[in-house]
């Protein structure tokens, strides 16, 4: 940190703790907020936003490789005036970070002058030129686009100790989104009534980051395309490095088809949960006694103290 911006956080603090001091509460006869004439003032030099770590995202983006990965090898422009592919796709993440929930927000970050010199550039797209490009996504471009991403994340994952890679725990699950919008594509009512649309996410436990989004119509079944998504996933996380992984979902998850495949790799495991049919219930009782044990659970904490008794209950 420069020497002379350490010091003035210094000394705001000083003058904070001057004011927050019990010793010093001066008149209290009256009371506390007394303002009665506030002004205000727009200072010529002085400006600030409330995103002010987006520059530094954006510097972490170019130094991982993720702008050049993105203009190498995502190709849905012909001439670029004046944006380029990166451009786009880091112009839509920016707006979600920055609290945007849809395209028309980027019209906020477009007319703000403290977002556009954070990161250094004259213009970024409006709503109109961001959902042209949108549209020019097929399929293909939407995997091209999330192999990408892997790719660069291999290489920060490499940054990481030997002991990162002893096991990736991979979570999967179905995430109803709904939507106010009445001509979307793809969009369908799901079985309790929302409308919109039934996204599948694949996310790595360990981080807490996103591997793989699969957006499907909301009346889909959760398990719909989720084995492609899956192998995508063992792909990157072994090709990686990881020494095991564990594959965690619930019932909507147990593919018969696909588990015998996943296990025949000595690296996966995975935890799914089974429906209870009658087949099934039939053969969990044709078991014998010592297949069976019981599931213990570890406190959630400890009592460091002596236990509460439980209070009676007064209304």
């Amino acid at each position: 940190m420069n020497a002379k911006i350490h010091q003035q956080l210094a000394k705001r603090k000083r003058r904070i703790q001057r004011r927050l001091d019990k010793k010093r509460l001066g008149n209290t006869e009256k009371p506390m907020f007394h303002a009665s004439n506030i002004h205000y003032e727009i200072a010529d030099r002085t400006r600030g936003m409330s995103h002010g770590g987006i520059g530094a995202l954006h510097l972490l983006a170019r130094k991982i490789g993720l702008i050049d990965a993105i203009d190498d090898r995502l190709h849905l422009l012909k001439i670029h005036l004046p944006y380029h592919e990166s451009d786009h796709v880091l112009n839509l993440a920016y707006n979600a970070l920055c609290d945007g929930t849809c395209l028309q927000d980027l019209e906020l970050r477009r007319n703000d002058e403290v977002y556009l010199d954070a990161l250094d550039t004259q213009r970024i797209p409006d709503p109109t030129t961001a959902g042209d490009f949108c549209r020019r996504f097929r399929a293909a471009d939407v995997h091209t686009l999330i192999d990408i991403l892997n790719d660069v994340r291999q290489g920060v994952w490499a940054r990481q100790p030997t002991s990162f890679f002893d096991e990736a725990r991979i979570d999967m699950d179905g995430v109803l989104v709904p939507t106010t919008g009445e001509c979307k594509v793809g969009m369908d009512i799901a079985y309790d009534g929302t409308w919109g649309y039934h996204a599948f996410v694949l996310s790595l436990a360990n981080t807490g980051e996103v591997l793989s989004v699969l957006n499907r119509p909301g009346n889909r079944p959760s398990h719909e395309g989720a084995a492609a998504e899956v192998d995508r996933a063992l792909r990157v996380c072994l090709q990686a490095g990881f020494r095991r992984v564990l594959l965690r979902g619930d019932t909507d998850f147990s593919q018969s088809k696909h588990l015998d495949r996943w296990t025949a790799d000595a690296r996966v495991q995975f935890l799914f949960g089974l429906d209870c049919t009658a087949a099934r219930h039939m053969l969990a009782d044709d078991l014998p006694a010592n297949a069976w044990q019981p599931l213990v659970r570890p406190p959630q904490y400890e009592v460091k103290t002596e236990p509460r008794a439980r209070p009676e209950r007064v209304k």
